[in-house]
């Protein structure tokens, strides 16, 4: 089993892997001359609706009674306070997400200030924040990966981490969670990020910068690393097990995502994946930790780290789109507290 030291030693480049896979993204670490105009994929909602109609229509079903999903970007309002704005991105280099509609452009222009999920990505700063955060990424006590997955799903994980650009024996002491996040990205979105397209938010942040606005963080590194680490050690393993289930099919997973959002039917997007853990034999409640952990109790920290910035208006925040929608999600708990939030686009 290789050291933690020697792991650690890898953070530069598991740094890239991790913005890579979280959404968080920066330049690759080398140029991709391979990289298609756009990642192929097939929407497997649509493929669903074909071959699986029941199924499908108990997911949009979901979907519908999902409220605060019919846009993504909102404006915020509140007698007294320059008017604010709410966009939900998706952390894709996809020229049909990545390019910042007219509405939003304008909005960051008459903007005081700009708000990403997390300000600071350089490679230094996750690079440090990982190295801090060691035991929430991987196994330091002798655990191992290699003793609790088939040999089938083990040589799975193992051929993830060599395409990100890891020694394979890396596997044996990676937490669930960091796997299941390199499974988020395709290796054709990264050969996209390497080749030098930006992903939404940093066409956001550049945007921001070009009309001379600082842009702040509602997270920090350490805080979005301890919430993917906080998930319970047993459904962090189903939650990869049910993902390793459709590994051959990242680039359908990311054409799924884009549709969902372009269509804004973005409230899909958890019945889907719940519908596919059943499919590999997994209870709903496998997504349970992820859900209060990723999305409520982030949701909740996002709206206090937001509430100064709408307080002194012309605001522009962005999170990703999965944080906007339902009766935990930023669009309601901005309501519940005293904001006037409405749809644009």
């Amino acid at each position: 089993m290789p050291s933690v030291s020697r792991v650690l030693h890898y953070s530069r480049r598991m740094v890239c892997v991790l913005m890579f896979a979280a959404g968080t993204f920066a330049s690759g670490p080398a140029a991709a001359d391979d990289a298609p105009a756009r990642c192929q994929g097939k929407d497997m909602l649509a493929e669903m609706q074909a071959t699986k109609p029941d199924l499908y229509a108990k997911v949009m079903a979901e979907s519908r009674a999902l409220s605060n999903t019919e846009a993504m970007l909102w404006k915020v309002e509140k007698p007294g306070v320059g008017t604010s704005y709410l966009f939900g991105t998706m952390h894709l280099s996809d020229p049909r997400i990545a390019e910042l509609p007219s509405a939003a452009i304008e909005a960051i222009a008459h903007s005081k200030s700009v708000a990403l999920e997390v300000a600071d990505l350089s490679p230094e700063a996750v690079g440090a924040a990982m190295t801090k955060a060691a035991k929430l990424i991987i196994y330091t006590d002798g655990q191992s990966l290699r003793r609790v997955l088939s040999d089938d799903d083990y040589n799975k994980v193992q051929d993830i981490v060599m395409k990100s650009g890891m020694p394979g024996e890396f596997a044996a002491v990676m937490k669930p969670w960091l796997v299941s996040m390199l499974l988020a990205t395709s290796d054709c979105e990264r050969k996209q990020v390497a080749s030098g397209k930006a992903v939404l938010d940093l066409r956001i942040a550049a945007e921001a910068q070009k009309n001379g606005i600082a842009v702040t963080g509602l997270e920090t590194i350490d805080s979005q690393l301890s919430a993917l680490a906080s998930i319970a050690d047993d459904q962090q393993l189903a939650i990869l097990k049910v993902e390793l289930d459709y590994a051959d099919r990242a680039d359908d997973m990311m054409e799924t995502m884009v549709q969902m959002y372009q269509k804004r039917q973005i409230g899909a997007a958890m019945p889907f994946q719940l519908a596919l853990a059943a499919e590999s034999g997994a209870p709903p409640s496998t997504f349970d930790g992820f859900k209060k952990a990723l999305l409520m109790d982030r949701n909740a920290k996002m709206r206090d780290a937001a509430l100064p910035l709408f307080e002194n208006g012309n605001a522009f925040v962005a999170v990703g789109a999965l944080h906007l929608p339902g009766s935990a999600g930023l669009v309601a708990l901005l309501r519940e507290s005293g904001y006037t939030v409405t749809p644009i686009e």
